[in-house]
């Protein structure tokens, strides 16, 4: 029993032991303390309370002061909570000291906060970056397609990176430049020519405007010939001009044969108005007979008059005779 509670007793030690290293980091307070960082144990265990590493706060505050910085624990255990990177922070506000750039603690933190990353962003301030555009396709007013691509030069403006745009509102921008000064050029040949002018005329657009950097330079990298925009939308046009002629044509024939079928018809009606009209001649000339306004000499007179006229249609060629409408029969 005496050695199962010597065991127990020394477990609970050792335990202890652990527990009391990890609230109480004796040795990160004897590096801060030998690193002229003053820092006390109780503000070491209210970090491990509070949840913020005190290896993360102590470190950072030994890499500032050796710098030169003046920070204090309170302000990057607050950035710490707010959900900042606080070594990102200290090395950026270094690399601004040392660069001479006007950057303080609050900014910093302000842009870190923001979702930037603020020591690439004082790097880029004191090495300015390259930023290559995609192909942009523009067309002169000859109609002849250009396709150029910049490098646009830029450095970060630590004033303007808390609600500045990014690079592609940058990249946009010049490509949109791209575009309206290759428009207003009347001929491709004079912007291959004068590459640069593009680079100029851009350039003076003002385009950093509102974001988060400062355009130094835009030089334009390659300009290559595209197709002859101009010659296709007039084959194009010159396509739909056709089809419209075509279907105008082909709507004015219709009409004519619409109107051809209508006179057909109409002299059909006719031809049968008169059949029609030739069909009453014998009722009449019976009518005639019985009423003695027609004698049979009259009659026989009226037959030879219209055997004469058919043989004559007959001996002239004539397609049409009168034979087939003969008013009565014959003798």
């Amino acid at each position: 029993m005496e050695n199962l509670a010597l065991i127990f007793i020394v477990f609970i030690s050792i335990i202890g032991f652990f527990l009391f290293m990890y609230f109480v980091p004796v040795g990160l307070w004897i590096t801060a303390i030998f690193s002229g960082v003053r820092i006390s144990i109780g503000e070491l265990i209210g970090m491990r309370i509070r949840k913020v590493p005190p290896g993360v706060i102590v470190n950072s505050m030994i890499t500032a002061i050796k710098a030169g910085l003046q920070v204090s624990t309170v302000e990057l255990e607050t950035h710490y909570l707010a959900g900042g990177d606080v070594p990102n922070v200290i090395r950026a506000l270094i690399s601004a000291d040392k660069a001479n750039i006007n950057l303080s603690f609050k900014q910093a933190t302000a842009i870190n906060l923001a979702g930037r990353d603020v020591f690439e962003a004082v790097q880029i301030s004191v090495n300015p970056k390259v930023i290559t555009t995609p192909r942009v396709a523009a067309v002169a007013a000859d109609g002849i397609q250009l396709i150029a691509v910049a490098r646009v030069t830029v450095r970060a403006s630590i004033q303007q990176l808390v609600g500045g745009a990014g690079e592609e509102t940058i990249l946009a921008r010049v490509g949109e430049g791209i575009v309206t000064s290759i428009g207003s050029a009347l001929s491709h040949k004079e912007v291959l020519a004068n590459p640069d002018k593009i680079s100029k005329l851009v350039l003076t657009r003002g385009l950093d405007a509102g974001t988060a950097f400062e355009i130094l330079s835009i030089d334009i990298a390659d300009v290559d010939v595209g197709a002859n925009i101009g010659a296709k939308l007039q084959i194009d046009q010159a396509s739909a001009d056709l089809k419209v002629a075509e279907a105008k044509a082909e709507e004015r024939r219709a009409m004519a044969v619409a109107l051809e079928q209508e006179m057909i018809a109409k002299a059909q009606e006719a031809r049968a108005n008169v059949i029609q009209a030739e069909a009453e001649i014998p009722k009449a000339m019976a009518q005639a007979f019985v009423e003695g306004n027609l004698g049979i000499m009259d009659y026989y007179k009226m037959q030879n008059i219209q055997s004469d006229t058919d043989m004559r249609n007959t001996i002239s060629g004539s397609e049409k005779g009168t034979k087939g409408t003969s008013s009565g029969p014959k003798e």
